[in-house]
């Protein structure tokens, strides 16, 4: 921070700024401080779609490999090829904090109305078909979960970066400045006291002559 010149003018921007940094860093760990509790939730979460992810499709495959001893690989497969192929995923944000979060909206599958006849099929075809729908919308959560903590872990580190500053840097060269200020200010008033005060000395000696 630049060295400024000991004028009141000076000083009083410099006592505004110091109120301005202390109340910045107020805010700044307060926002840390949510966003590393929205920060660990989101872990906490992503670890459970993830473990239910992998027991999703471990009970898929089960499911498709019963099929497919049942129905044969060619049959399982034409089926495949007949359910259409889902595009469909829309993106939405949220704001924590300034933080936009999004959140990602996919079709969901039904599950009541199954995209193929039931002509050449089974149970555990169905039941696959089912699994590998849940699978893809805990994928999508996931994805959605693991960019959020990412977008919150950037802004915690650049929020902590913000509130070091002010607290290590700003804060402390404003706190010398303040006194050093005070301090020139004091000095010249106190010389300016004693200036007047000479003078008044001398003009009342040279009154005190002239009668």
């Amino acid at each position: 921070m630049p060295e400024l010149a000991p004028t009141k003018s000076n000083l009083i921007a410099a006592k505004r700024s110091r109120e301005l940094a202390e109340s910045g860093y107020t805010l700044m760990d307060k926002k840390r401080n949510i966003l590393v509790r929205e920060l660990m939730a989101l872990i906490d979460q992503a670890a459970d779609i993830q473990s239910r992810i992998e027991s999703t499709f471990a009970e898929a495959y089960d499911s498709l490999k019963y099929a497919s001893i049942s129905l044969g690989n060619a049959q399982v497969e034409h089926v495949a090829e007949s359910i259409p192929v889902d595009r469909g995923v829309e993106l939405r944000y949220r704001s924590i904090m300034g933080v936009e979060i999004p959140t990602v909206i996919s079709g969901e599958a039904r599950l009541d109305a199954l995209p193929y006849g039931l002509a050449g099929t089974s149970s555990a075809l169905d039941e696959a078909y089912i699994k590998f729908s849940k699978a893809k919308s805990l994928i999508t959560d996931l994805a959605q979960t693991e960019n959020a903590i990412y977008r919150l872990a950037y802004s915690i580190r650049k929020t902590q970066k913000r509130a070091n500053a002010l607290k290590n840097i700003i804060i402390p060269a404003l706190d010398r400045t303040i006194p050093r200020i005070a301090e020139v200010l004091e000095e010249k008033e106190r010389e300016e006291f004693i200036r007047l005060k000479v003078i008044k000395s001398q003009k009342d000696k040279q009154s005190a002559a002239q009668t």
